[in-house]
């Protein structure tokens, strides 16, 4: 019988003007503590997000994420908090901010392969 590992997701929501709490689901940061996984997905869907707000610099938003992906990673590529351990840098990008990139509260589950499961949040939440 497969292994059942606890894993921890937000989703990445788009809020272009916080005073409305209007936002679009982009992607998905996804935790697992046993397998030691740690990664993004998201879609940036030009012309939805385009037609949502259009003054949305899509270039700055696609720059944000890519750094969410490279926090994941770890390492010099995600700065000083890209050197953290994978639990302080999922907490690090989950943290409640107010600005145009938000994420979702932290929830939790169970699953055999993150990658897989993140693949499946992806297709459901995001696309």
């Amino acid at each position: 019988m497969p292994a059942n590992y606890l894993f921890e997701y937000a989703v990445i929501r788009v809020v272009p003007r916080v005073e409305r709490e209007e936002f679009l689901n982009v992607g998905i940061v996804l935790y697992c503590r046993q397998l030691q996984f740690l990664q993004t997905a998201f879609t940036l869907d030009e012309e939805r997000l385009r037609a949502f707000s259009c003054t949305l610099d899509i270039a700055e938003l696609r720059a944000c994420l890519c750094s969410f992906e490279q926090i994941c990673r770890g390492g010099e590529a995600g700065g000083p908090i890209g050197k953290l351990d994978m639990a302080s840098r999922f907490r690090w990008l989950t943290a409640t901010r107010s600005t145009v990139v938000q994420l979702s509260k932290v929830h939790p589950g169970l699953c055999e392969d993150a990658a897989e499961t993140l693949e499946k949040l992806h297709r459901q939440l995001v696309l």
